[in-house]
């Protein structure tokens, strides 16, 4: 047996179990020169028979096949035969099967307990429910940069292609029926490079049947406005998607229904929780980016309960965001929003996938929420921004510091 080569009791139950009923899914990763090579099987029903979907992923380019029977015995051969140092992780019905082998070319094998998974194999000709494919998205994609020449979505772009859809979905998730009856205005506070910006016109527009939409994007760049411009130009849609240089605090747009924020740094998102406020929005969808204030006031602060998690940078880091998060959801709740905290995107796309979701409505200033934002607030001998900023709304609610 040559080195790197598995032994052949290992090669046949590998065989077995791929090509047996309860096979779920292969996973091999291989290390090539510094570089990662990763190839993953899985069955698949398309047409109603039986195949095997295989994705190789190697310098950032993915390839996927599906293969019939046959064929999937010449890639599964493939997969064995591969010299260097990897990682197979087999997952069956009845357990999983794991195989090291180390850069000396020894093979570490270790199995799971006896499983009783229930295996189901998905048909992959399913209907898919995203957004961007309810229409003709393809000038869209191209122009944004999400998709190249060909249609094809970019591999860097992939992340971002999955949160627009996600967003999207919470949009149509939001709006109420007789919202599509009136002209209907969105703002994008800190629109950026208007991925999402020029993506909500096409879907209310079109799929979602909104008969007068109006979208503005607000950024303070200058040279993203003027790229965002140019793409609405090339999209025919300039009469319709509006975009202002504009600090946000600034920036002042008549009749706003829905107000959203993609990742605002900072306080940038507190000023767009606060502008929705301001201009009466009765949406607004907002997914948070980095937390930096409340974390400079907690490194100085002596909290002897929490000294342990406070004096760790990545822990306080993340404690601020929840914190941060919390405030926010209870200051909006008090003023008269009806006010969830959700995870919007997977996190494989992103690792800020937090959105806190506003609907107008609710009686404003209720002892529930006012208790718990005071308690929260006291305990941690904090004011937050956002408080500060909507100060003049929140004073009849707030007792005077």
């Amino acid at each position: 047996m040559e080195k790197f080569d598995l032994d052949e009791a290992l090669k046949e139950e590998i065989r077995r179990r791929v090509l047996g009923d309860g096979f779920i899914k292969l996973v091999q990763s291989v290390r090539r020169g510094g570089e990662s090579f990763r190839i993953s099987l899985r069955p698949v029903a398309i047409g109603g028979e039986k195949k095997f979907q295989a994705e190789s992923v190697e310098g950032g380019k993915v390839l996927v096949k599906n293969l019939d029977s046959a064929a999937v015995c010449d890639g599964l051969e493939e997969i064995i035969a591969q010299k260097g140092a990897r990682e197979l992780h087999l997952i069956c019905g009845d357990g999983d099967l794991h195989v090291r082998v180390t850069r000396k070319g020894h093979a570490l094998v270790s199995r799971s307990a006896k499983m009783d998974r229930k295996v189901e194999i998905k048909p992959h000709d399913r209907v898919k429910n995203l957004p961007l494919e309810a229409f003709d998205s393809a000038a869209l994609l191209r122009i944004t940069g999400i998709a190249d020449g060909e249609g094809r979505i970019r591999t860097s772009m992939r992340g971002k292609y999955n949160q627009v859809n996600e967003f999207l979905k919470v949009v149509e998730a939001s709006v109420k029926e007789d919202d599509r009856e009136e002209k209907f205005t969105v703002v994008d506070c800190g629109c950026g490079k208007a991925y999402l910006t020029l993506a909500m016109y096409f879907y209310l527009s079109g799929p979602l049947g909104f008969k007068d939409v109006r979208i503005v994007g607000i950024d303070r760049r200058a040279d993203v406005i003027g790229a965002a411009k140019e793409m609405a130009r090339r999209l025919d849609v300039a009469d319709k998607v509006e975009f202002i240089e504009s600090d946000l605090a600034k920036a002042t747009v008549d009749g706003v229904n829905l107000v959203v924020s993609l990742h605002a740094c900072d306080t940038a998102t507190d000023e767009a929780l606060a502008k929705g406020v301001e201009w009466k929005a009765r949406h607004i969808l907002s997914a948070p980016c980095c937390q930096h204030e409340l974390q400079s006031h907690l490194a100085k602060e002596r909290n002897r309960d929490f000294a342990g998690l406070i004096r760790q940078s990545i822990l306080r880091e993340r404690l601020c965001d929840l914190l941060t998060d919390s405030f926010r959801a209870l200051i909006m709740r008090i003023l008269g929003f009806k006010t969830q905290v959700v995870e919007f995107v997977s996190a494989d796309s992103t690792a800020r996938n937090i959105m806190i979701k506003c609907e107008y409505g609710v009686k404003c200033g209720q002892s529930g929420p006012v208790g718990e934002y005071l308690d929260l607030r006291d305990y941690w001998h904090a004011k937050p921004w956002l408080e500060g900023r909507l100060a003049k709304y929140l004073a009849k609610y707030l007792p005077a510091v």
